[in-house]
């Protein structure tokens, strides 16, 4: 039979009502920098075509790449490789059992943030 009082159930959970936690959000931007890196990873890629097909190409690549908006793109991009690798160790943490409780949770959500943006910066001085 069809549910007839579909109208009149609440929604859960609602926006109103809903907060966001540190794990939830942690997570969530691990699949958008997931996503994220494809603009990375299509530049880079047209880069190289652009170096194979000839110096025009390349030129026109190469100045984008590294102008401040390609460098804005690129250090971005640095820091979502870090942070998407960082939240698939802390997946995987979960996966074996560990770290389940709502604190070790949220230390690993701190630490996870703390680190991408530390070896981010560190990448791009050092390296």
């Amino acid at each position: 039979m069809a549910d007839v009082n579909r109208g009149n159930r609440p929604l859960s959970p609602h926006l109103t009502i809903y907060r966001p936690q540190l794990t939830s959000m942690t997570s969530i931007f691990v699949r958008i920098t997931g996503n994220a890196l494809l603009l990375g990873a299509l530049l880079i890629v047209w880069w190289f075509v652009a170096a194979a097909t000839g110096p025009e190409a390349f030129a026109r690549a190469n100045g984008f790449i590294t102008s401040w908006f390609g460098d804005l793109i690129m250090f971005g991009s640095v820091w979502a490789l870090w942070y998407h690798t960082f939240g698939g160790i802390r997946h995987l943490i979960w996966d074996s059992g560990r770290m389940l409780d709502i604190e070790h949770a949220e230390t690993a959500g701190l630490v996870m943030i703390i680190a991408s943006v530390l070896v981010t910066i560190f990448t791009v001085v050092v390296i």
